[in-house]
């Protein structure tokens, strides 16, 4: 039961996080799941157990989770068919020198689904899965550049353009970027380097919507150089559509990248594709010993065949819209300093940076967040900044509605704050004893 409280209780969390920062650089593995990420000292760090849409934490405190351990758990934690499913797996076995019968289930179903899918092979993150795909990419093109918008992941590839550090410089040469619904931009990408493009690479849909004719226009240009179209669908996959963004703007690109939302939560990924193009993944080596790993495929055979006999996608986009609809109201008569945008199933929550037409301060900006992401979590709201939020399919019209109001009274208090001057007495951007900002 979701109840106020006058201040978090967060013993066992901070006792965790002051083990943690001994022996885990960066606290824990994800760097959206850092402290940091949140409001320290004033937001939980670590989750108990989950149920549907809502999460319990290690002190105990329940929450309506908007994260969804950002963004795999689709149809809700603990979802009694995929954790069935699991279990019978595992009766069975994790892993074993031959492969199961469910690989192949998975692949059939996952080209049912899919308007590109032909042929399927099976990672276990979407940052390896993009990066197979362009090892295809360039194997099938004889090509070595890629052009990219979006983010990919960690992998030395991807990551070479925005955090460089331990990455070879060599790379730097073979990737170039190009701006979300700017045709010109990537054309601009294009002919920079033409005839050494293997591939463009997109998200084909992310805080924004695709304008009329874009994503269109990405498949032209990409075919008009000799470049494979792929779409990274790991967010996308699942939630817009049974067969992803794809499907949903009738777009089919030559290749696309799946995971999250694939296996509600097990490690799973999927990189699919026209057949004479993933043909090339037998010649090129991509081997991993966990590809075959058999309770993420029983959880990915429970979670598709969810999403085909369910209206999953179409309660994504109903809850979604009620979600921001109302949370936009709030901010509309309040004149908070965020906007609420984007697509239903993935909205995306972000500050504007100005308040009553003059702009914040960057400390200010950190107060504002703080306050939210605080004010919330001690309504039993866990919220994310400056991001996507995260529907499921176990979220109800009554969390929903809670949510609303929840918002509506922390958004009322912060523009009171700040239209006084008095948020950075409510806010200390003083960091909790034992807290390193990474």
């Amino acid at each position: 039961m979701i109840t106020v409280k006058d201040q978090l209780p967060l013993n066992r969390s901070a006792e965790l996080e002051t083990r943690a920062r001994r022996v885990i650089p960066g606290v824990t593995q994800t760097g959206s799941k850092r402290p940091e990420a949140f409001a320290p000292g004033r937001f939980p760090n670590y989750i108990e157990h989950g149920r549907g849409a809502h999460v319990w934490d290690v002190d105990g405190t329940e929450y309506i989770d908007f994260v969804m351990a950002c963004g795999p758990a689709t149809l809700g934690y603990c979802y009694p068919a995929v954790d069935q499913a699991i279990a019978e797996q595992l009766r069975r076995g994790i892993i074993f020198t031959r492969p199961t019968a469910v690989e192949v289930e998975v692949a059939e179903i996952v080209t049912e689904m899919v308007p590109c899918a032909e042929m399927v092979r099976f990672f276990k993150g979407g940052v390896e899965a993009n990066s197979a795909a362009l090892r295809i990419a360039r194997a099938y093109t004889d090509r070595e550049g890629v052009v990219s918008c979006g983010y990919r992941g960690w992998h030395d590839q991807w990551a070479i353009t925005y955090n460089p550090r331990g990455i070879p410089r060599a790379l730097m040469p073979l990737i170039s970027e190009f701006k979300y619904n700017d045709l010109r931009s990537l054309e601009q990408a294009l002919e920079s380097r033409q005839g050494q493009v293997a591939a463009v690479i997109i998200d084909p849909a992310s805080d924004q919507a695709p304008q009329p004719g874009f994503l269109e226009g990405v498949k032209e240009l990409a075919h008009l150089h000799g470049a494979l179209l792929i779409f990274d669908e790991i967010v996308t996959g699942f939630r817009l559509a049974n067969g992803g963004a794809q499907q949903y703007f009738n777009v089919t690109p030559d290749m696309a990248v799946f995971a999250k939302g694939i296996a509600n939560g097990m490690p799973l990924s999927a990189v699919t594709g026209h057949r004479e193009i993933m043909h090339w993944a037998t010649e090129v080596f991509l081997t991993l010993t966990y590809g075959d790993e058999a309770l993420s495929l029983a959880a990915a055979k429970a979670t598709l065949n969810e999403c085909r006999r369910h209206d999953v996608c179409g309660h994504l986009w109903r809850v979604g819209q009620a979600l921001m609809d109302g949370v936009s109201a709030a901010i509309a008569t309040t004149g908070a300093p965020f906007a609420f945008g984007g697509l239903a199933p993935m909205p995306a929550f972000t500050c504007t940076g100005e308040f009553r037409g003059e702009p914040l301060a960057e400390e200010e900006v950190q107060r504002v967040w703080l306050y939210l992401l605080a004010e919330l979590a001690r309504r039993g709201v866990m919220w994310r900044r400056q991001s996507l939020i995260l529907l499921s399919y176990s979220h109800t019209d009554e969390d929903i509605a809670y949510t609303v109001a929840a918002c509506t009274e922390v958004l009322t208090n912060l523009v009171d704050c700040l239209a006084e001057g008095t948020l950075d007495a409510e806010v200390d951007l003083t960091p909790p004893p034992g807290f390193n900002r990474l």
